[in-house]
């Protein structure tokens, strides 16, 4: 079979490394069109039970990557001052590029050479191949030529964001609420390395607008971020990385492939980042794609029905929880008018997943704390 996988981000990595390794005489080609060392944003974050996922699926990724990571067992909230921890939620966290890098060994290890700087200036320009893994992100050459078969739907986010890093190490994955005289704010943290921490910055439009953000040059928005979580940061700076605002994108495709093309990961979908879980589900596809492939061998056709149709419904759940999430942080503003207790409580239901019970059994000191507190 012969095989090119456009982008080289996690998912093309992933998606060619099984598949070579698995089939060694196939002809296996990655197309990446920005340099080997190229990526923004900072860390990359991973539930406790998506780690236990891969590890189920495939234990050699699972041991190839765990060492490198940062790891802790609790959530924490700051609100009004107060700091709530929230145990029983883990989560682990590697840095974006040391991700890239590991796959990208692991990936030449078993025979394939991606080969990077090297734009596909169209579907046509791959030549005579089997089949096409658009794994090339939100921006997708595979997905943009074929959306009106595809059904592909895009819209975008109220609130602002901007992917920054940060010198300081912090005890957990935190979300920290504050108040400033331009409006409400929120920042995502977690430490993914010795040195380094993921900070991204949320605002609603009101308070970007009031801050003036759309007319601030980068130093300046950057300084206006530190100075809005002057002690959250304790003295230490926020770090760009093709750092800007953003409004997050909601990709939805009605049909997962077109012809000998489908479509895998930031591709195919978006999860929000407040549920970290968009690096598990691309390489969760990735999985699902490899055993629908094999399962039938003779018929690509078969294939990327069968993928679609064992995927679709266990990824549209974890998809309408990412959704749900994202809705409650497009109105945090609102949401901070609640008691931390109150406040904890709200964030921690916000997918519709978690009940009082499994509070109760996965998170036994925050629901001490919850059921005692004022």
């Amino acid at each position: 079979m012969r095989i090119a996988v456009i982008g080289g981000g996690p998912a093309g990595l992933y998606f060619a490394t099984l598949w070579k390794k698995r089939h060694p005489k196939d002809d296996v080609r990655l197309h990446e069109q920005n340099p080997a060392d190229a990526t923004w944003g900072f860390g990359v974050v991973f539930s406790e039970k998506a780690l236990e996922f891969l590890r189920g699926d495939d234990p050699d990724t699972y041991d190839l990557i765990t060492p490198a990571m940062e790891h802790w067992r609790n959530i924490t909230l700051v609100h009004r001052g107060e700091t709530i921890p929230i145990d029983g939620v883990g989560f682990s966290a590697i840095g974006r590029l040391a991700l890239l890098q590991l796959l990208q060994e692991r990936a030449r290890r078993v025979g394939v050479e991606p080969e990077f700087g090297r734009a596909v200036p169209s579907l046509a320009d791959l030549g005579d191949v089997d089949l096409i893994v658009g794994a090339d992100g939100l921006n997708s050459l595979v997905r943009t030529g074929h959306e009106k078969e595809l059904g592909t739907t895009l819209t975008y986010l109220h609130n602002k964001f901007a992917w920054y890093g940060t010198t300081r190490r912090f005890d957990s994955l935190t979300l920290t609420f504050v108040r400033a005289p331009e409006g409400t704010f929120t920042a995502h943290h977690y430490r993914y390395s010795d040195t380094m921490s993921t900070f991204i910055v949320e605002c609603d439009r009101a308070t970007w607008d009031a801050a003036g953000f759309a007319t601030m040059s980068p130093e300046d928005t950057r300084a206006t971020c530190e100075r809005v979580f002057r002690d959250t940061l304790q003295g230490h700076p926020l770090v760009s990385n093709n750092t800007y605002w953003r409004n997050f994108p909601q990709l939805a495709n009605a049909r997962w492939s077109h012809g000998n093309a489908v479509l895998v990961g930031d591709a195919l979908h978006t999860a929000h980042f407040s549920i970290g879980s968009g690096t598990r589900l691309a390489m969760e596809d990735v999985i699902a794609l490899v055993k629908a492939l094999e399962a039938e061998p003779s018929s690509v056709a078969k294939a990327l029905a069968l993928y679609e149709a064992t995927r679709r419904p266990v990824l549209e759940k974890l998809l309408a929880a990412a959704s749900a999430s994202a809705d409650w942080h497009e109105h945090f503003r609102e949401h901070m008018e609640l008691s931390p207790r109150e406040f904890a409580m709200s964030y921690i239901t916000r997918s519709g997943r978690v009940d009082l019970a499994r509070l109760r059994e996965m998170s036994p000191r925050f629901m001490a704390w919850y059921e005692g507190h004022p």
